[in-house]
């Protein structure tokens, strides 16, 4: 916006110069062409009293000298014109004759060099105006003088073409560094101007990513142009309007998770009455991790602190053995319903920016439609397969399989026709994305289900998200091999 509008103000300001700079150097050039001209006329105008006197060569040459300021005039006098007083004895003694054996008939006489054209000067003399006309290396002046006898002088005055642009190129510099100055100004007011609804925006912009980001307290100044100080407001009062819905929703989340603790007491106390046992130390366990579970969700709620992705900055976990932890739990339970079990790609760290507590919550939702949603004796497996840039964990099972992945990754979104809310693949997709990777559902090697969850590496975007929020991406050659290799549970 702040060069579009300097842009403006170049092109419109240029024009104005030009519309004005253009015709008033035309102006200036024709003053300095009748500025010469006139002086001109002032020097013919200096001989005229004396041709009206007299025509005599020598008192001629003496007034042209006095009256030019160089060797530019020049005095055309047409024959017949001079003074002859041999001429009147001649008519005493003559009779009525005509003059003629006494002096005959006067020449032309010219004054000074001829610079204009015999048929000029002739012109001139013939019509009684002044007049002018071009000759090499300027111009020259025929002003017709009446002189004594009737007769008509031309007097000719040579302007040169430097008197004619004398001063032409100062005034027309002085012109230029005018319009140039103009074009500057307006350029250094426009970006001003630029800068001062510029600044606003970028700051409206730059908040408006904090907020994306999660940063709640992110505010616009209301500064600057009418409009952008609206639009600073309603910013700010929508920024105040979603820090309130998530405090809202923390508190309701709190409470929410407040009110399992009665039934999670209860709950503790029949499990301590079980006695000893397996199954009764198991159900201790599973009591006493819900209640853990349900405290962090009540203290991360009552946080009012805005929860945000950092992946790959401080946030991480070992893979490995993240699943071999949760395996160890969900092993006991699968040797009561006689399922096989089998683990693979654990048994070195495989590194990856997720947090621990993320990549527990995805295995347990998955782990547990395994059992919910599978026959007791069904087996399964998890593979963890760690690439380059990816790492690509695997939790297959021989059971039923999901006749429609597209709908079970859209029940994230409400209950199923199978009451499953489909909160759990809703976990492990967000889980997947905030890496730039995805999920897919497919059929195992086992003929049942295999959910295959894309962790990338790098944090790079997905390349193309497919339909209802799956997303598709290209593997790499190297992972590709692992996955259709047949699988043994021991």
């Amino acid at each position: 916006m702040r060069w579009a509008l300097v842009k403006v103000c170049v092109a419109v300001t240029t024009m104005v110069v030009v519309a004005f700079a253009v015709p008033l150097g035309l102006v200036i050039r024709e003053m300095a062409r009748d500025r010469a001209f006139s002086n001109a006329e002032r020097e013919a105008a200096a001989v005229a009293p004396a041709l009206s006197i007299t025509t005599d060569r020598d008192e001629l040459e003496r007034v042209v000298a006095s009256a030019a300021s160089d060797a530019g005039m020049a005095v055309h006098i047409p024959a017949g014109a001079g003074d002859s007083g041999d001429g009147d004895s001649g008519d005493a003694g003559g009779g009525d004759g005509d003059g003629g054996g006494t002096g005959g008939e006067q020449q032309a006489v010219d004054i000074g060099r001829q610079r204009a054209a015999d048929k000029d000067i002739a012109t001139t003399r013939k019509l009684g105006r002044a007049s002018t006309t071009e000759v090499p290396g300027g111009s020259t002046l025929l002003q017709p003088v009446a002189l004594s006898s009737g007769e008509i002088a031309v007097v000719e005055v040579y302007v040169p073409e430097a008197e004619v642009t004398n001063g032409l190129g100062t005034a027309w510099a002085v012109l230029a560094g005018v319009g140039v100055a103009l074009v500057v100004g307006s350029v250094a007011v426009a970006d001003r101007l630029g800068v001062r609804m510029v600044q606003p925006a970028q700051r409206l912009v730059e908040s408006a990513h904090e907020l994306g980001e999660g940063k709640l307290g992110a505010r616009v100044p209301e500064e600057g142009p009418t409009e952008l100080r609206l639009a600073a407001v309603a910013f700010n009062s929508m920024a105040d309007q979603v820090v309130q819905l998530l405090a809202n929703e923390r508190e309701l989340a709190a409470d929410l998770s407040h009110r399992l603790r009665t039934p999670l007491t209860v709950l503790r106390l029949n499990a301590a009455s079980l006695g000893d046992g397996p199954a009764a130390e198991q159900t201790r366990a599973a009591v006493a991790q819900l209640e853990r579970e349900v405290d962090t969700i009540i203290r991360t709620a009552r946080d009012a602190k805005p929860q945000t992705a950092a992946v790959g900055v401080g946030v991480g976990c070992d893979a490995a053995e993240v699943v071999r932890e949760r395996m160890d739990f969900w092993s006991a339970l699968a040797e009561d319903e006689g399922r096989k079990v089998r683990v693979a790609g654990v048994d070195r760290p495989v590194r990856i920016p997720v947090a621990r507590a993320d990549l527990v919550a995805a295995l347990d939702a998955l782990l547990g439609n395994v059992f919910r949603h599978t026959a007791e004796g069904t087996a399964f497996a998890v593979d963890v397969h760690n690439g380059e840039d990816a790492v690509i964990v695997l939790v297959s099972d021989a059971g039923p399989g999901i006749a429609d992945p597209q709908a079970a990754m859209a029940r994230g979104r409400g209950s199923g026709a199978d009451g499953s809310t489909g909160l759990g693949l809703d976990i492990v997709r967000r889980l997947a994305e905030s890496t730039g990777g995805d999920v897919r559902i497919g059929r195992s090697v086992l003929g049942g289900t295999e959910v295959r969850i894309w962790i990338q590496l790098d944090g790079c975007e997905p390349e193309r998200r497919g339909h209802r929020g799956s997303v598709r991406r290209r593997r790499p050659a190297k992972l590709v091999s692992t996955f259709n290799r047949p699988r043994s549970l021991p």
